[in-house]
């Protein structure tokens, strides 16, 4: 392609890139959209979804936690860096359960916080449901 049809394809940028393309968003985070979009999945539990967000921002910054999906009462997580050894299981189970007890309660889950800390070990999803 000749210089001039290359320039014209590219105009007004002429053969310069002119970088990224402004965005809009909602919340910067994916812990800050659970409240902005009005997510009221833990309502069995609390009603106050901005503590909710304010925990998993926390994880955002602590676990390189990413919220990837929200229903009727569950959440899911990626999780980037997750516990590497049991006793760090064991401090983040103890914050799982605070946050959602039916994950340890119910039948679908280990019955036991010990059991539900090695299953966390290495973990790189984690899954809440409020029943």
């Amino acid at each position: 392609m000749p210089e001039t049809e290359r320039i014209a394809v590219t105009a007004p940028y002429g053969q310069l890139w002119p970088g990224l393309a402004p965005g809009k968003s909602l919340a910067g985070r994916g812990a800050d959209a659970l409240a902005a979009v009005g997510w009221t999945g833990p309502v069995n539990y609390t009603n106050d979804t901005g503590e909710i967000a304010a925990v998993v921002r926390s994880w955002e910054d602590r676990f390189g936690a990413v919220v990837v999906g929200v229903g009727y009462a569950t959440l899911y997580l990626s999780i980037a860096a997750p516990p590497s050894t049991l006793q760090e299981a064991f401090h983040v189970a103890a914050e799982h359960f605070a946050f959602c007890p039916d994950n340890i309660w119910q039948n679908s889950h280990p019955s036991t916080l010990a059991a539900y800390a090695e299953r966390l070990v290495g973990l790189n999803s984690w899954e809440f449901w409020w029943d």
